[in-house]
C-alpha cells in the first residue's frame, strides 16, 4: 500500500492553543451573555435593586448603575466582553441607559439563539436584525417630541428638570430627585452653551451630613491645600479680589543643591547665602507689585512666601491640582503664569465678586462665586459614608448628561417602557408584510423589545404578564405613549406624566445592542492561544 500521495499534517497553532467552532461557538457564547444579563436584571427601573461589588483589595462598590457594575465585574469570558464594551460607549456617549443597552442586547441574543438551534444561517439573522434596527430607529425619529428651546425659557427647563427627574428615578438619590433636579440642570445651564463640557463641572465629596446638605456653587471650589506657618494670619474673605495663577514654586531653595560652589573665604558663601535670599525675595516683591489679592500655585509655597504673603494681606494657597487651577482660570480670568517678572495686571490676573474659605463638614474650602467668566460651576456633596456619595456622584452624572443630551437634542419620548411598546408593535405590523424567515426575525426582534417593560414591572413586583397583555392592547388601539405607571400600579400615559427621556438614548442603546448582537452572531469560531506563564512552567526536561 502506497501513503505516497497522503497529504502529511501540517500543524499551524502552537500547541496548547484552544479552538472551538460552529453552532456550538456562538451558542455558548450567546450563553456566556446571557448571564451577564441575568445580573444586571434586577438593578433596570425605579424599583431596581442595588448590587454591592467586592473588589480583590476589599474595596466595596454599591451601585446599580449598568456600566459602573459591569466595570468592576472581572468579566474574563471573551464574548460577553462585548457587553461590558457597549455599556461603557453607552455611558461615555449618553452618559445613561447603560442598564437597558445590556439587558436588550442580551435578550436579542436570547431570541437569535432558537433560530439559531434551528439551523438558521447567522448571517440571515443578522440582516433581519440589522433592518429591524433601522425601521426602529426611524420609528423613534418619526414619533419624537421636540421642544421648542428658544420661545420660552420656562418651558424649556421643565423640559430638562423632568429629563433629569427620569433619569434619577432608578437611583439611591430618586427620593431626593427633587432637590438634585434643581442642582443637575442649574450646573448644566451654568456651561457655555456651545460645547457644554461636562468635565467643567466640578464635584467635591465631604464626607458626613445628610444628602440635602451637598450645595451647588456657581463658580469654582477646591479644598483648602497644605498650609505652612502663618497661613493662619492671611485673610480669608475678599470682595472683588485680583488673583494670580502660577505655575512657580515660592520656597526657599538652597543653591548648593544644585550646583558645585567653590569658596575661598567665609564672606563668599555668605554672599551666596544671600543671593538664594534675593532670588526669592525678588519673586515676592514683584507679586506684591502687581496688585494681586489671591496667589494659587500648582508648586509649593512655603512658610517663608506664606508669612511675607500673610505680613501683607495676601492670600496665597500652594499645590493646587491642574484640574481646579484650570477651572479657575476659566471662570475668574486670565492666565498661569511660569515666571513671577513681568506680570500685566490687565491681562494676566483675573477676579470674581466673592472669596471666601468656608467650613464645609469636617473640612474646609476655598470658594470664588460670582466669577465673570463663570462657565463653570462646583457640586459639592455630602452623605453619611464614602459608599453613599460615591453612588451620587454616579447618579449625577448620569442625570448631568441626560440634560446635557437634551440641551443639544431637545426631542423627547416617553419612558417607563411606553416607547419600546410602540416600537415592539410597529415591527410586527411590518413583519405581516414580509415573506419568508426574515418575518421572523423582525417578529423576534420586537418580542425582544418587550424585555425592557416586562423587567420594570418584575422588579417593581407588579404582574408583568398582565400589564403586557394591558400595554399591547393600548397600543392596539392607537395610545403611543402607555407605558408602565408605577405611581398607580398600572398602564398610564408616561408622555403627560412627565416621564421623558432624551430620543437619542433610545436611538443609541438600540443601535449599540444591534451591533454587539449582530457581531456576536457573526463569531463562530474562537481560538485562544495558551498562556505563557503556563507554557513556561509547563517546560520540563525533553521540552526542548
Amino acid at each position: 500500500m502506497s501513503f505516497a500521495n497522503q497529504t502529511p499534517t501540517i500543524v499551524v497553532l502552537k500547541e496548547g492553543t484552544d479552538s472551538s467552532q460552529g453552532k456550538g461557538q456562538i451558542i455558548n457564547n450567546i450563553n456566556a451573555c446571557l448571564a451577564i444579563q441575568d445580573t444586571l436584571k434586577p438593578t433596570l427601573g425605579p424599583f431596581g435593586s442595588d448590587i454591592l461589588i467586592v473588589s480583590s483589595s476589599g474595596r466595596t462598590t454599591i451601585s446599580n448603575d449598568g456600566a459602573t457594575i459591569l466595570k468592576l465585574l472581572d468579566v474574563v469570558h471573551p464574548a460577553a466582553k462585548m457587553l461590558v464594551d457597549i455599556s461603557r460607549a453607552q455611558d461615555a456617549e449618553v452618559g445613561d441607559g447603560t442598564t437597558s443597552v445590556t439587558i436588550l442586547a442580551g435578550e436579542l441574543l436570547k431570541e437569535s439563539k432558537t433560530f439559531i438551534e434551528d439551523g438558521i444561517n447567522s448571517h440571515l439573522i443578522i440582516k433581519g436584525l440589522r433592518k429591524a434596527s433601522d425601521l426602529a430607529v426611524s420609528k423613534i425619529r418619526e414619533l419624537a417630541v421636540e421642544i421648542p428651546k428658544k420661545e420660552n425659557d420656562l418651558e424649556f427647563r421643565q423640559l430638562l428638570e423632568r429629563c433629569a427627574t427620569t433619569a434619577m428615578s432608578s437611583k439611591l438619590i430618586s427620593k431626593n430627585s427633587e432637590f438634585f433636579t434643581k442642582m443637575v440642570v442649574d450646573s448644566v445651564l451654568t456651561l457655555d452653551q456651545d460645547d457644554l463640557d461636562e468635565n467643567l463641572i466640578g464635584i467635591k465629596k465631604v464626607p458626613g451630613g445628610a444628602m440635602e446638605d451637598s450645595k451647588f456653587i456657581n463658580g469654582v471650589a477646591f479644598k483648602k491645600t497644605f498650609s505652612y506657618a502663618g497661613f493662619e494670619q492671611q485673610p480669608k474673605s475678599f470682595t472683588n479680589p485680583k488673583i494670580l495663577s502660577l505655575n512657580v514654586e515660592l520656597e526657599l531653595k538652597a543653591e548648593k543643591d544644585n550646583a558645585e560652589v567653590r569658596v575661598q573665604q567665609v564672606k563668599d558663601y555668605q554672599d551666596i547665602v544671600d543671593a538664594e535670599w534675593k532670588i526669592i525675595f525678588s519673586k515676592l516683591e514683584a507679586i506684591k507689585d502687581s496688585g494681586a489679592n489671591i496667589v494659587l500655585s500648582k508648586l509649593p509655597i512655603g512658610d517663608l512666601a506664606t508669612q511675607y504673603f500673610a505680613d501683607r494681606d495676601i492670600f496665597c494657597a500652594g499645590r493646587v491640582s491642574s484640574e481646579d487651577l484650570d477651572r479657575v482660570i476659566k471662570a475668574v480670568g486670565g492666565s498661569i503664569q511660569s515666571t513671577c517678572s513681568n506680570i500685566n495686571a490687565e491681562e494676566d490676573l483675573g477676579t470674581c465678586e466673592v472669596f471666601e474659605e468656608q467650613q464645609i463638614g469636617s473640612e474646609r474650602y476655598n470658594i470664588f462665586k460670582g466669577c465673570p467668566q463663570a462657565k463653570t460651576c462646583t457640586l459639592i456633596l455630602r452623605g453619611g459614608a464614602e459608599q453613599v456619595i460615591a453612588e451620587v456622584e454616579r447618579s449625577l452624572h448620569d442625570a448631568i448628561m441626560i440634560v446635557k443630551r437634551a440641551v443639544t437634542h431637545n426631542s423627547v419620548v416617553a419612558g417607563g417602557g411606553a416607547i419600546e411598546m410602540e416600537l415592539s408593535k410597529y415591527l410586527r405590523d411590518y413583519a405581516k408584510t414580509v415573506a419568508g424567515k426574515q418575518q421572523l426575525i423582525i417578529s423576534a426582534f420586537a418580542k425582544a423589545l418587550e424585555v425592557i417593560p416586562r423587567q420594570l414591572c418584575e422588579n417593581a413586583g407588579l404582574d408583568g404578564i398582565d400589564i403586557l397583555n394591558k400595554l399591547r392592547s393600548c397600543h392596539a388601539k392607537g395610545e403611543t405613549w402607555y407605558g408602565v405607571d408605577f405611581q398607580k400600579e398600572a398602564v398610564g400615559n408616561n408622555m403627560t406624566s412627565f416621564i421623558w427621556e432624551p430620543s437619542l438614548v433610545k436611538i443609541n442603546a438600540i443601535q449599540s445592542a444591534t451591533e454587539a448582537a449582530t457581531l456576536l452572531l457573526s463569531v463562530d469560531e474562537t481560538i485562544k492561544n495558551e498562556d505563557k506563564s503556563e507554557q513556561a512552567g509547563g517546560r520540563g526536561a525533553g521540552a526542548y
